[in-house]
């Protein structure tokens, strides 16, 4: 178990229980269970008031735990006949990105999604979840094909945002992101989104532009990182705190404004802590979501999306 900054009581804690019962492992004349259990009480409450009320910048440092399930995660347990398509036929494949035909709960789907990776070579492979231009332009194409043989569109999202690098502004990052966006919001058939960990900037933006999108109840969506809006800000990265509190990005805040349909909750201590009750959390609220727009056609489908759009904020400022 990985622990976060503010969870370091808490690991004391458990280490502590967990040292008791390797000692009686090592020697079975030895009864640690009640001292052990007692530090487990212990320790399960330090956990509910950890996460009783947390701060907007210890949920971004929630949303990007690394042992959060990720889109690949999601996709080997939720969807069936998994056929991976890749390229941008422009340019190159993107594994930032992934993407290809499925089938949730037996129905024909494309499944779209920001993968990030799981360990050092993994995450170099997938450029930590930051995707190139070919990456939106793959999710284009996927878009296309979906809206051409009337499959819905399913995005997870987890990014900390678009990669920056001077190749990919080279190759049109920023048109790419538009195009992405601008196809989210054409297509005729159902999108719905979920935000499973980081929704950076408009790298996240570009495929959660949906009918429907749900955040995880500690993930977190904003225009700009906490670090990034502090750098420009207060010229000081170290101001992250104050800017996750005024950027609103949090799951509950923006359920409150009208940017996210519905709240997923998540198991206490975090996804990490229930990865497959998360992971079949969400995959309940796609079935609902889609049932939703059960019967529309591809006219009401592209105005519902387009109304919600308008009317983003309206609610919060209404309130």
């Amino acid at each position: 178990m990985n622990y976060l900054e503010f969870e370091k009581p808490l690991a004391e804690i458990e280490g502590k229980a967990e040292e008791l019962r390797a000692l009686a492992r090592a020697n079975e004349e030895m009864d640690v269970e009640q001292e052990a259990a007692a530090l487990d009480r212990k320790a399960a409450d330090m956990l509910s008031e950890l996460y009783k009320g947390l701060t907007p910048w210890r949920k971004c440092q929630v949303a990007r735990h690394p042992d959060r399930p990720h889109c690949k995660d999601y996709i080997e347990a939720l969807f069936t006949d998994y056929t991976p398509l890749a390229g941008d036929r422009n340019f190159a494949e993107d594994n930032a990105v992934m993407g290809g035909l499925a089938r949730f709960e037996d129905q024909p789907v494309v499944v779209i999604g920001h993968e990030k990776g799981f360990d050092t070579k993994t995450r170099l492979e997938r450029n930590f979840g930051m995707a190139r231009p070919e990456g939106y332009r793959k999710a284009v194409r996927l878009m296309d094909m979906a809206d051409r043989f009337n499959l819905p569109v399913i995005s997870l999202v987890d990014t900390p945002g678009a990669y920056p690098g001077k190749g990919a502004e080279e190759r049109g990052q920023s048109e790419a992101i538009a195009r992405s966006t601008e196809k989210c919001l054409q297509i005729g058939v159902p999108l719905v989104s979920v935000i499973i960990g980081e929704g950076g900037s408009g790298g996240a933006v570009a495929f959660a532009t949906a009918n429907r999108l749900a955040m995880l109840e500690h993930s977190v969506y904003s225009v700009i990182s906490p670090e990034g809006c502090a750098s420009i800000l207060w010229k000081d990265a170290e101001k992250m705190r104050e800017a996750a509190e005024a950027l609103r990005l949090t799951a509950q805040d923006l359920f409150k404004l009208g940017v996210i349909d519905r709240i997923i909750p998540e198991p206490l201590g975090g996804a990490q802590r229930g990865r497959e009750d998360t992971i079949h959390a969400v995959g309940r609220n796609l079935t609902v979501m889609l049932r939703e727009m059960r019967g529309m056609d591809r006219a009401a489908l592209i105005a519902d999306r387009r109304t919600k759009f308008l009317e983003m904020g309206a609610k919060g400022l209404a309130a």
